[in-house]
C-alpha cells in the first residue's frame, strides 16, 4: 500500500533533516537544490515509480531513474536509504574517504539505487534516452525518469539529446527540469538567460507540462501521473518543476547562496527547529 499524504510529508521533513545533517557533518555539499527537490524525490520513489524488491543494474521489468544534476546527492541518498536500498545509518558516511556515498554519485562502489556517475553536468538525459530505447528493444513497458537542473540546460549536450529523443520518438521517457531559477553563481537569468524553457522543448517536439507547486506533494503526484498519461504517444515528456531552492528552511530560501554551502552549528539548530524529527534521525 502506498503511503498517504501525511506520511509522505513526514518523510519529506525527515529527508530534509538528513540532508542538513549530512552536509553539516562534513562542512561540504549542496543543500539548496537538495532541499528544493525533496518532495519530488519522495513522491517519485514512494508513490509513482514501479520498483522491484532489491536492486540490479539492468532495471528490467521496473521503472528506472537517472539523476543528472548529481551535486544534489544528499536528497538522492536520503530517499534511496529511506526507500530500502541501503541502511539509513550509512548516511553518516556521506563524503567521507572510502564511503559509498561520495559527493557526486558514482557506480564503482556498488551503491544500490545508483546506475550512473553524475558529477559532470549535462549527461543524464543522454543516458536516460539510451535506457529508454533499451527498454523498447527489450519489450519492457516500464518508464525511464530523469531529473536535471535548469542551470544545467546551459550545457549543449542536453539540446542534442532533446532533439534526438523527439526525432526517435522516445515516448517512454519523462524528463523533469528543476526550474528554481538559480545556480551556483546567481540566478539563471543573470548567468545565461534561457528564455522560455517550455517553448524550447515544444519547438524540439516534446510534450511539456508544468508543476507550478513543485514543493507540494499532492501537486507533484498529480503532475507525475499526468506525465505518465502522456507517454506512449510518440513524444518524449518534459515536466517543468517549479521549486524553491532551500525549501523548508527559511534562511536558505529565495537565494542562491546555499547552492553549495553547509550550515554551521547555529544555523543547523535553526533549520532543525523548522523541521522537527518525524521518522528518526540516523
Amino acid at each position: 500500500m502506498k503511503p498517504n499524504t501525511q506520511q509522505l510529508i513526514d518523510l519529506s521533513i525527515q529527508v530534509r533533516r538528513d540532508i542538513l545533517r549530512m552536509v553539516h557533518a562534513v562542512n561540504s555539499g549542496h543543500p539548496g537544490g537538495s532541499l528544493g527537490c525533496t518532495e519530488f524525490f519522495v513522491a517519485l520513489y514512494q508513490n509513482i515509480m514501479n520498483r522491484k524488491e532489491g536492486f540490479d543494474m539492468d532495471g528490467i521489468g521496473e521503472d528506472v531513474f537517472f539523476l543528472s544534476n548529481g551535486h544534489i546527492s544528499p536528497v538522492f541518498y536520503s530517499v534511496l536509504a529511506r526507500s530500502g536500498y541501503f541502511p539509513v545509518a550509512e548516511l553518516a558516511t556521506f563524503r567521507l574517504l572510502n564511503s559509498r556515498l561520495q559527493g557526486h554519485p558514482t557506480t564503482h562502489e556498488g551503491l544500490p539505487g545508483v546506475r550512473i556517475a553524475s558529477g559532470s553536468l549535462g549527461q543524464g538525459l543522454s543516458v536516460a534516452i539510451g535506457a529508454a530505447q533499451a527498454k523498447k528493444l527489450n519489450n519492457d513497458p516500464n518508464l525511464v525518469y530523469t531529473l536535471m537542473g535548469d542551470g544545467e540546460l546551459q550545457e549543449g549536450q542536453n539540446w542534442e539529446a532533446i532533439m534526438y529523443a523527439a526525432a526517435k520518438k522516445v515516448d517512454n521517457l519523462i524528463a523533469t527540469v528543476d526550474l528554481n531559477g538559480k545556480q551556483i553563481d546567481g540566478s539563471t537569468d543573470e548567468v545565461l538567460p534561457m528564455g522560455s524553457v517550455r517553448a524550447k522543448f515544444e519547438a524540439f517536439g516534446w510534450d511539456v507540462l508544468d508543476i507550478k507547486e513543485g514543493n507540494n506533494i499532492e501537486a507533484i503526484i498529480a503532475g507525475l501521473n499526468e506525465a505518465k498519461s502522456l507517454t506512449g504517444k510518440g513524444k518524449p515528456v518534459c515536466i517543468l518543476l517549479h521549486t524553491e531552492m532551500g525549501n523548508g528552511v527559511d534562511f536558505m530560501m529565495h537565494t542562491h547562496a546555499w547552492h553549495g554551502k553547509a550550515p554551521n552549528d547555529e544555523q543547523l539548530a535553526k533549520a532543525f527547529e523548522q523541521n522537527l524529527e518525524t521518522l528518526g534521525d540516523y
